[in-house]
């Protein structure tokens, strides 16, 4: 009697094992998506050069995936991924490096796919595809002197804005005062930050979650559909 049931249970589990492995067969229907197709991910956890390497992230599709009107992956749809190396920031404003590794997609049915993605169009990136702050010395200063060029810039409009006295006469005073001070200030700036940046490191990597990620797709990945 207990042979019997013993067989009946086990018969019951192969069927059970079975039905749940069917939707995933070899004959499922699938569509490809490409190489190099883009996607647009919205973060869902703050990623930064302080974050443990192999620290796990989210992010979602912003838009469908679509092909010949047929929505493929729809937007929403998580992706998951890891921080795959830090470079810690270094003196001589060397920025923080941060090397992100996308690991998997998951489908409406709930299987998760494995995918490769590679951030692109940012400034930000160094030649081997890390995120980054300052990429050193040089670009450290090309960042002063873009701040130099704003303080110039703002002190001259002060002077416009406050010279409105007179019937605007004022701006004979007002105006070379804001350019000269905003010049001396922007200079002194310069100089200054230029020298500190020869010995202070180099910022950390703060991507915020919310934040929208432009990559591409490295290997195509074919994904089941119902």
């Amino acid at each position: 009697m207990n042979l019997k049931l013993l067989s009946v249970i086990l018969s019951l589990f192969l069927f059970a094992q079975t039905a749940i492995s069917a939707p995933f067969n070899a004959n499922a229907k699938t569509k490809r998506i490409p190489a190099g197709t883009p996607f647009t991910l919205e973060l869902l956890d703050k990623v930064s050069s302080t974050t443990a390497e192999g620290a796990d992230f989210s992010a979602i599709l912003v838009s469908d995936q679509k092909e010949d009107e047929d929505v493929i992956l729809p937007s929403g749809s998580l992706v998951r991924g890891t921080v795959k190396r830090v470079v810690p920031s270094k003196r001589l404003s060397r920025g923080a490096i941060v090397y992100l590794d996308f690991d998997h997609v998951v489908t409406p049915n709930g299987r998760q796919l494995p995918l490769s993605l590679s951030v692109v169009g940012r400034t930000d990136m160094t030649v081997d595809g890390g995120i980054t702050t300052t990429k050193g010395y040089g670009d450290a200063v090309k960042q002063n002197w873009k701040k130099t060029k704003s303080i110039a810039k703002n002190a001259t409009q002060w002077g416009k804005d406050a010279g409105d006295f007179w019937n605007g006469y004022g701006k004979i005073i007002t105006v070379p005062t804001g350019a000269i001070g905003g010049g001396i200030g922007g200079g002194a700036y310069f100089v200054g930050d230029s020298i500190a940046d020869m010995v202070r490191k180099g910022e950390e990597v703060q991507i915020q979650k919310g934040a929208k990620l432009q990559v591409i797709l490295v290997d195509p990945i074919d994904v089941p559909v119902l």
